[in-house]
């Protein structure tokens, strides 16, 4: 697979696993596939959930600008805060050039970076750490565990992290999400989800006090080997943060594109 090809994949994956993450939240969320535009928009407080993708693929910077304001208008109907998620190898070289200039203009402001990822790398062994057991999450207890690591690891007030997930019953079934244990105390946790062939991850996070240890990488190994066991789906996609990003590579995932995330002109 070209890398143009897998950051198409990476876009498609996005719009794919996030439809069915807004749906769960919100059966009335909007999920609409526009030309060029992909809205994965639930109005949750967790801002995550509140996502538009560019779908073109070689879009020029004329088509750009059109687009940036398109989704900005877009965003600015919501009643919560979501991010635009840009991938920059679906643009042509003009168009990135222009990138930061044309958001400005449509009124967004640059949150932070990502990267696409993705790789044949399944099955891998059965994850071992000398600190940790690893747990299923099924009950809600769990799943406001896993909700409070991701809103600390990220920055988010506790309650925009449960009002994405707690009461879910797609992440207590259907995700193979899994807590990193230390003891009783859940310090990292990582969930795949199966999404049109391939694994995909999703919410991977290390409480920060417990960051640099290994944890996030054994926890999405242990998430990665047992979506395999259930699916024997052989590739797996992600999208990194700047922190995650040196780690999956040791996994056998290879960056895509870089991603970049916008949000509305305070």
């Amino acid at each position: 697979m070209t890398n143009r090809m897998e950051s198409i994949e990476s876009m498609q994956q996005l719009a794919v696993a996030w439809r069915a993450m807004v749906l769960d939240r919100d059966a009335d969320a909007d999920v609409r596939d526009l030309p060029g535009i992909a809205v994965r928009w639930a109005d949750s407080r967790f801002a995550f959930w509140n996502a538009i993708t560019l779908t073109d693929v070689s879009a020029d910077e004329e088509l750009l600008r059109q687009r940036l304001t398109q989704a900005a208008d877009i965003m600015r109907t919501k009643k919560r805060p979501g991010f635009l998620w840009l991938f920059e190898d679906l643009l042509e070289e003009g168009a990135r050039s222009a990138l930061e200039e044309a958001a400005k203009q449509a009124g967004l402001q640059y949150a932070f970076p990502g990267t696409g990822m993705a790789g044949d790398m399944l099955p891998i062994p059965d994850p071992v750490h000398p600190d940790l057991t690893f747990v299923r999450v099924t009950t809600d207890e769990q799943l406001q565990a896993y909700a409070d690591i991701n809103s600390r690891a990220y920055g988010f007030p506790l309650e925009d992290g449960r009002d994405g997930l707690v009461g879910s019953a797609l992440w207590k079934n259907e995700v193979h999400a899994y807590l990193a244990m230390r003891g009783d105390l859940p310090v990292a946790c990582a969930a795949t989800v199966a999404a049109d062939g391939r694994l995909f991850v999703a919410l991977v996070a290390t409480e920060p006090e417990w960051q640099r240890n290994g944890y996030g990488e054994a926890v999405t190994r242990k998430a990665l080997y047992e979506g395999f066991r259930a699916t024997g789906l052989t590739r797996a996609t992600l999208h990194a943060t700047v922190a995650g990003a040196p780690v999956y590579p040791r996994i056998g995932f290879r960056p895509n594109s870089p991603i970049h995330f916008f949000g509305l002109q305070s």
